[in-house]
């Protein structure tokens, strides 16, 4: 599927999301694949947020360069260690509640050069 420049497409009821830069799928997006091929600067932020959650804090781990399996496999595995819920969204690892000093920690132990973030 091409972009036209006349109408950039960004939705289709066949694919679903379109790419605005290649023109593809979201699922087949050849931008989004180099842009995570980039690792960014190699150090795993780990944060507390609550922004958009009512007050409630969540664990958020950023700057990690897995792809979707990996991503899915790690956070499966911080969940079991802080015995807490949480998800993968958008290349982070949400985890819910104040895990900070834990998975910093267990980060740190499986080799990442790991560093908190925010206050």
């Amino acid at each position: 599927m091409k972009k036209s420049a006349l109408n950039p497409l960004v939705y289709s009821t066949e694919h679903g999301r379109i790419c605005p830069g290649c023109g593809n799928p979201m699922a087949a997006c050849a931008c989004r694949q180099r842009q995570n091929a980039l690792p960014g600067d190699g150090i795993v932020r780990i944060g507390r947020e609550t922004r958009g959650r009512k007050g409630a804090g969540m664990t958020v781990i950023t700057g990690l360069p897995l792809d979707q399996a990996g991503f899915v496999a790690l956070a499966r595995d911080l969940k079991k260690i802080c015995g807490s819920g949480g998800t993968v969204k958008d290349g982070r690892i949400e985890i819910q509640g104040d895990h900070r000093q834990l998975l910093l920690a267990e980060m740190h132990r499986r080799g990442w050069k790991v560093r908190p973030s925010g206050g």
